[in-house]
């Protein structure tokens, strides 16, 4: 028969630490911390594996383990020598939650479980102290009421309210034995009011009720969107932890409290936390009572009055104090601790790994493994990669007030203040004219791109976390807040409104891309600091990690905060951008709408100075280095207008009438875009493109080396590839480009001719299409979308409730999906490695900044991964990591 049961405490300890996938973590941690010897209540957890049979079996209790619960019990009450249910001398339990990985406050608890009209009364005469005993059983009605009965919480906090007025008290310990006594009996009138049954009195029924909410409760809605936050698989389920009650509301000599054993803000090495005297775990956690400080340092450096701890209880926080250092040492990671005093008696409830921000994960990590609590390997592991996003950008002051109009998607993580702005032409102006601006669109497009880059900041009203805007955002370091949907814009009128509020353009509007919320007027932000323990942690981890990490860029600027990142190159660089640009948009219409070849050349003569400035910027900051620059890609049909007003303004500028022009629009018109006429079949088809665009390349790439000394090192991808011939045909075009240059320059250079892996023939097909290519970038965005048959900039309407369903295991858009996309990627790199051994191999789609993808592309063996230039130091950190995880 399968155990469920585990026993802990009183010289027991059926589990330990390695059992956190069984116990969860806080009953894995309170058998260890009984088995060490620290002071821990008896009792015992159900373990995780009971959780599924009992949403399996529709909530109900086998005989089984009521009959393992029943020697639970006992065990309790042979350590403590009180009985469950006792009259006289009551056992007091309460019932708590805990999954595998910690989730604060998302689950249910219950205290003081146990008491009943005759408990009580035998509770009071115990411990000689009526108002505890009553204080204790007024806790327990509220909780159960709403824990386990649903009742309206409201109703009992307005009754205990009204109790506390009525004596013309403010705190709740100002109540006597007698208020408490009273209140009690509304709080069950309360009950039967709202429920329909008196409270039940049967202690056991009580117990099996609060397992049932605890378990329940880990399918709460609340529960369910902090899993999906934090990527916990709804199948861990949760245990339930049952253990003998202690008492922090015992008069002056009792206590409870949370600590830290670091700063968890900080990281510096200084407990931290705060405590209450006369009160339980609930009074310290919701905030009903100011808590105390827990050392003096900390009080008088807040200058708060109230003693602290270290003050108050000097004999029990030495004894703490104690504890604190045992628990790091033993668990060798900042520890985040419950404890309660009863009547000078120290108890530990609960400990666990502290939740902590990216600057004190940093500093602890790098403290730790000075102190040789910890190795350096060990350190480069205690650091989540995503958490550095919190460093990199930009944050609102948390001192600031906020005004908040709204909440979105956070897209790109940062902040960012603002006048409103309406569309990407008057971003451009204003921020020319020195006015910082956040850009609101209802939805941004690639015709955006140079509004976005103008803007401090991007809110739109509709898209997902993997929308144009949100993937543009994070790669330029832009704070966005997407699918914003209670915003109304009319962009016409230049006003937005949302709850009966107004927003027009010029209005001050505050963003904050990492909680996705949006806050009328300007709210002051904190530049990031790139501590010495980031530089320290980054040189560790570029130490032991194997794959290179590049940058997604297409600016000088954005090319320079690579290189200040640590990039090792260019993994992307999209040159479609360049060609939005207001200076030459016209010159790329006039290209598009020449009914000949002769007509586009001349266009493109235009452009090239254009185009070879633009790679000459990049590769002057990028000497040395590899920067891939992928060749056009977007259809055509993308850079003409779409907009009836825009016809008339760009036939004039383009010289044609609106007629010809609408004509041409109609002509490159198609249904599906995303697998029409872009990448290389605009380069088969018009390959003067192409030529103009490498001769740039490599016009600007001898000009750089000859200045500098440190030679660039182009290499030209071809985009949308599925045969060997297209790439054969492109790299004609660009190799005869190169020769052309280097015969008027008198110098070569090195360079390389790939393609984009981003269709499943090319990946199936990657054995032929190595004769030719020398290298692929995966590029997964497009790979996925047409691997999957799911259009990216709609699967947000649905991707939700398939990753809530177990379809998907994550939004595939965000990390690799490994079994389909990620096979692919496999059986391509197996097959263009087997016709040319060195072949380079990377991906350079949103999914280079993705530590699980990063760890994937680890195990196939790749050669480098790009990112976005703000997510370098998190793909180093994760690349880091990857490496070694494969030890």
């Amino acid at each position: 028969m399968t155990q469920y049961v585990y026993r802990f405490g009183g010289g027991v300890s059926d589990g330990g630490k390695g059992d956190k996938n069984l116990l969860g973590g806080k009953g894995a941690n309170l058998a260890e911390m009984a088995s060490i010897g620290l002071p821990v209540p008896p009792g015992f957890t159900i373990s995780t594996d009971f959780c599924a049979v009992y949403y399996d079996e529709g909530g109900q209790f086998p005989q089984g383990l009521r009959d393992e619960v029943a020697t639970g019990l006992a065990h309790i009450e042979g350590v403590t020598g009180k009985t469950f249910g006792d009259p006289a001398d009551p056992l007091l339990v309460s019932v708590r939650s805990g999954a595998r990985a910690s989730m604060p406050g998302m689950m249910d608890t219950v205290l003081n479980l146990g008491l009943n009209d005759q408990t009580v009364e035998g509770l009071a005469a115990k411990s000689e102290d009526a108002r505890f005993a009553w204080d204790s059983y007024r806790r327990f009605i509220q909780m159960y009421a709403d824990v386990v009965l649903e009742l309206d919480h409201g109703a009992f906090e307005e009754a205990l309210e009204i109790a506390k007025e009525d004596q013309g008290f403010t705190l709740d310990t100002e109540l006597s034995a007698d208020d408490l006594r009273k209140l009690v009996a509304e709080y069950k009138g309360l009950v039967e009011k709202l429920w329909g049954k008196p409270f039940p009195q049967d202690v056991h029924d009580q117990l099996w009720g609060a397992v049932g909410a605890v378990f329940g409760s880990w399918q709460s809605e609340r529960a369910k969107v902090y899993r999906r936050l934090n990527d916990i698989p709804g199948g861990w389920g949760t245990a339930v932890n049952i253990q003998a009650m202690v008492f922090g509301n015992m008069g002056d000599t009792s206590a409870t409290g949370v600590a830290f054993t670091r700063d968890p803000s900080k990281g510096d090495r200084a407990y931290y936390g705060e405590f209450l005297i006369n009160a339980q775990g609930e009074d310290v956690v919701a905030g009903i009572r100011t808590p105390q400080y827990l050392t003096k340092t900390a009080r008088e450096d807040a200058g708060a009055k109230p003693a602290s701890m270290e003050e108050a209880m000097p004999e029990v926080y030495t004894q703490l104090a104690d504890v604190f250092d045992t628990l790091e040492n033993h668990y060798r990671d900042m520890q985040d601790i419950e404890f309660t005093v009863e009547k000078t008696k120290l108890w530990m409830l609960q400990t666990r790994a502290g939740k902590r921000t990216a600057k004190a994960a940093l500093k602890i990590a790098v403290d730790m493994a000075n102190e040789g609590l910890i190795t350096r390997e060990e350190a480069i592991l205690r650091v989540e990669p995503m958490a550095l996003d919190q460093l990199l950008h930009p944050t609102l002051d948390p001192k600031a007030h906020r005004d908040v109009l709204t909440k979105g998607l956070p897209a790109s993580p940062g902040a960012a203040s603002g006048a409103v702005v309406f569309d990407a032409d008057a971003a451009e102006k204003k921020a020319a004219d020195g006015v910082a601006v956040i850009l609101v669109r209802t939805e941004t497009s690639p015709d955006d791109i140079h509004g976005m880059h103008a803007a401090k900041g991007i809110l739109t009203a509709r898209g997902g976390m993997t929308s144009h805007a949100a993937v543009v955002a994070r790669g330029m370091g832009r704070p966005c807040v997407s699918g914003a949907g209670t915003l109304s814009i009319d962009a016409k009128a230049k006003i937005m409104r949302c709850g009966g509020r107004e927003v027009k353009e010029g209005d001050l509007l505050t963003i904050d891309g990492t909680t996705g919320e949006v806050m009328i007027g300007a709210v002051a932000t904190v530049q990031p600091e790139l501590s010495g323990d980031f530089a320290t942690l980054m040189v560790w981890a570029d130490e032991v990690r194997r794959l290179k990490v590049r940058a997604n860029a297409e600016t000088p600027e954005d090319c320079r905060v690579a290189r200040e990142f640590g990039a090792e190159g260019v993994g992307l660089c999209r040159t479609e951008h360049m060609f939005f640009e207001s200076s030459r948009i016209t010159n790329v219409r006039q290209m598009i709408l020449a009914s000949d070849e002769k007509g586009r050349r001349v266009a493109l003569e235009k452009l090239l100075p254009e185009q070879r400035k633009d790679f000459t910027e990049i590769l002057e900051v990028m000497a040395g280095l590899p920067v891939t620059i992928r060749l056009l890609d977007p259809p055509l049909h993308e850079f003409l207008p779409h907009e009836e007003s825009e016809f008339a303004e760009v036939a004039t500028a383009a010289g044609v009438d609106v007629d010809t022009l609408k004509r041409r629009a109609a002509e490159l018109h198609e249904f599906n875009p995303m697998l029409g006429h872009r990448g290389c079949r605009l380069g088969v088809t018009y390959p003067e493109i192409y030529e103009m665009q490498a001769r740039a390349i490599f016009e600007a790439a001898v000009d750089v080396a000859e200045k500098s000394g440190a030679a660039p090192i182009p290499e030209v991808m071809i985009p949308l590839v599925a045969t060997r011939r297209e790439l054969e045909l492109m790299k004609a075009v660009v190799d005869k480009a190169a020769q052309a240059v280097f015969a008027e320059k008198g110098r070569t250079i090195e360079y390389l001719v790939g393609t984009m892996i981003e269709l499943p023939r090319a990946a199936l097909r990657a054995g032929e299409i190595a004769e030719v290519g020398e290298f692929f970038s995966f590029g997964t965005n497009d790979l996925t979308q047409t691997t999957l048959g799911v259009s990216r900039d709609d699967a947000s309407r649905f991707l939700g409730a398939y990753v809530e369903q177990g379809i998907y295991a994550k939004d595939p858009f965000v990390s690799i999906d490994v079994e389909g996309v990620g096979e692919l990627i496999e059986i391509a790199a197996e097959r263009g490695r087997k016709t040319r051994a060195g072949i380079k191999l990377g991906i350079c789609g949103e999914h280079g900044g993705d530590p699980a993808s990063i760890a994937f592309c680890e195990k196939v063996g790749l050669d480098y991964v790009s990112a976005s230039p703000y997510r370098v130091p998190i793909a180093r950190l994760a690349a880091a990591q990857a490496a070694l995880s494969k030890k």
